[in-house]
């Protein structure tokens, strides 16, 4: 029989939600009621979320670990992702944890990536609490939103343990929790208290030597490299003699110059860890996400970190237009590289490899967001690039081509459900539930192939008239389900090299849509809008007013544009063909053919026919 124990003293949780539903505030009302900050303190919001972007977007890109105290037990909490796009985030927090807070909005009830997550945590058999959250809102239904949740764990084929879970209603931004509706609550007593008793402390095996799972990395600019990871087995100093195995099986030895725990939402330096606790160490130089770092005298590697495949690639090269470097900093190709691999170290989900046709590198990953987060990283580093359009990765099996498959759920009002479902259907969607709600909206879900979302985000949102939402997630591979209508327009193609001219984008107006404003720089070969007839056509956005001295200056009436939409950094990658590109750089994003040259994508259409 194998000695297990218990550490009673630690609490490994982590706090799972779909996009928007009050992971972080709560997070926030749990640090302020433990103590952690001083009374009067001012303290900004959403305090885990700490990345220029995650505060820009409202939403969180990476998990976080951070530590609090309740009654003398130490609480490593998680804050987790909501979007399915970075899924691989949720993997690997939820790899270090014992149980998990399931926060559901008492409006919304549970959503796609609900699921998603929900359904991570029941595979691993993680202990489960529910917390119905926002409470307080008008149109609140908290009562239905438990039947939603308890349908949700039966669907997921939850244990009749995981479905006798505590639950627990809540405002997380005014920091109360209670265990029934008409209870009078004024903190987060309850919370704290049913973290302590339901949710187990973490078990080890008393006569293995340590053991820790890589599960993050990070960097400081004093300590160098730091890995963290929660320790499985046994305990660990600063002194110990350790060795890092890989995923080939090779042994490396560990020289580690400080061992750190959590505390609070910063680290504290220590002697010594116990197993349970999550700890950083500093120093160790050749480690990946996945490695096992365990004792030299008893090398033996615990089960690697495993993530789903990834389902989208996009295709990342040097930009080559004529603007190139005017803007940004970073422009080699070996740069571009390293900075791809760096990708790879730090996010389980992401995988790189050389394009075959030795033209820039393939980066796989879970979504166009995922993607659309690594490329603003980028530009905000000084890098100039360029990227394709986003393309599913497909598989064989038996001879049959698979097609990645996702699970969509559209909230719209039910006056736009009529085109939805043509435009879905005709993407080779298939509906599976239609259910109206109160408030005049509805509720629909589709099976859809994740290649038929691509770009469709955009036309959803002005056929909804920007009051729909939509979510989805991995459904599983199917069988091909055949070709699929992209953008049936072409594009308004620049033929010559110059500056856009208010005379003739005036005139090119009525051909179509056009991204750009007057004065811009044009290079041939580069977007400057959407045609409204199929084809590409080829402009002059650079023609100037004739002038002669037959006219007056005064006579002519003065040229008034319609006012251009910015380009966002998601709708270029969303709108563009499979022959453009997007050209990224610190200060613009300019659409683009692959092919620069009129003459030269004629030939290369002749030789392709």
């Amino acid at each position: 029989m194998v000695p297990i124990r218990q550490n009673e003293k630690i609490r490994n949780i982590a706090i799972i939600a779909h996009v928007d539903h009050g992971k972080t505030t709560l997070v926030d009302a749990m640090f302020k009621q433990a103590g952690l900050f001083r009374e009067g303190a001012s303290v900004q919001d959403r305090l885990m979320d700490n990345q220029d972007l995650e505060k820009e977007r409202g939403i969180t890109i990476s998990a976080k670990n951070c530590e609090v105290e309740w009654k003398g037990v130490k609480i490593n909490i998680l804050d987790t992702p909501g979007h399915a796009d970075f899924g691989g985030e949720v993997e690997r927090a939820l790899s270090m944890v014992d149980g998990v807070i399931l926060l559901v909005d008492a409006s919304e009830g549970p959503l796609p990536q609900t699921r998603f997550v929900l359904d991570k945590a029941l595979k691993l058999g993680l202990h489960l609490t529910v917390v119905i959250n926002k409470i307080d809102r008008g149109d609140a239904r908290p009562l239905v939103v438990f039947d939603e949740v308890n349908d949700l764990l039966i669907d997921l084929d939850a244990t009749d343990e995981q479905l006798e879970f505590p639950l627990i209603y809540a405002i997380g931004r005014d920091g109360i929790a209670k265990k029934d509706l008409d209870d009078e609550a004024s903190n987060l007593d309850v919370l704290f208290d049913t973290i302590i008793n339901e949710i187990p402390g973490p078990t080890h095996n008393i006569n293995t030597p340590f053991q820790m799972l890589v599960c993050d990395l990070s960097y400081s600019d004093f300590l160098g490299r730091l890995a963290i990871g929660k320790i499985h087995n046994g305990s660990v100093t600063a002194k110990d003699k350790l060795v890092c195995i890989d995923k080939n099986g090779d042994r490396t030895p560990l020289k580690v110059s400080k061992l750190q725990v959590h505390k609070g939402v910063g680290y504290e330096e220590v002697e010594t860890a116990e197993p349970g606790d999550i700890v950083i160490l500093s120093g160790v130089s050749d480690v990946s996400i996945g490695d096992t770092i365990c004792a030299e005298n008893a090398p033996e590697p615990l089960p690697r970190l495993e993530v789903e495949e990834p389902t989208v690639s996009m295709r990342f090269t040097i930009n080559t237009s004529p603007l190139v470097g005017q803007e940004g900093k970073i422009v080699q190709g070996s740069k571009l590289q390293a900075r791809l691999e760096k990708e790879t170290l730090n996010n389980v989900a992401i995988q790189v490899v050389p394009a075959e046709d030795g033209d820039g590198w393939i980066v796989k990953g879970r979504g166009e967001l995922q993607m659309a987060i690594i490329i603003e990283e980028m530009r905000r580093e000084g890098f100039e690039l360029c990227v394709g359009r986003p393309e599913v990765i497909c598989h064989k099996k038996d001879g049959k081509l698979m097609e990645p498959m996702e699970h969509l759920s559209i909230d719209c009002e039910e006056i736009h459900s009529g085109v939805i479902i043509e435009k879905i259907s005709k993407r080779k969607g298939i509906m599976s539930n239609f259910m109206t709600e109160h408030g005049g909206r509805c509720k629909i879900d589709f099976l859809v192939p994740s290649r038929a979302l691509i770009g469709y985000r955009d036309e959803f949102l002005t056929d909804t008239k920007g009051s729909g939402i939509m979510n989805s997630i991995s459904a599983g591979f199917e069988e091909y389900k055949g070709a699929i209508p992209s953008r049936l327009t072409g594009s308004l193609v620049a033929d010559r090299p110059g500056s856009a001219v208010p005379y003739a984008l005036f005139h090119l107006e009525p051909r179509g849509t056009l991204y750009i404003e007057a004065g811009a720089p044009i290079y041939e070969g580069m977007i400057i809008g959407v045609r409204n007839k199929e084809h590409d056509l080829n402009v002059n956005p650079c023609k100037a007013k004739q002038l002669s001295n037959v006219r007056a200056s005064g006579k002519d009436d003065a040229v008034v544009l319609t006012p251009v939409s910015p380009m966002s950094l998601e709708r270029a990658i969303n709108i563009i063909l499979e022959d453009e590109m997007v050209e990224i750089t610190p200060k613009s994003i300019r659409l683009r053919k692959k092919i620069l040259s009129a003459q030269g994508r004629k030939g290369a259409k002749k030789r392709e026919n």
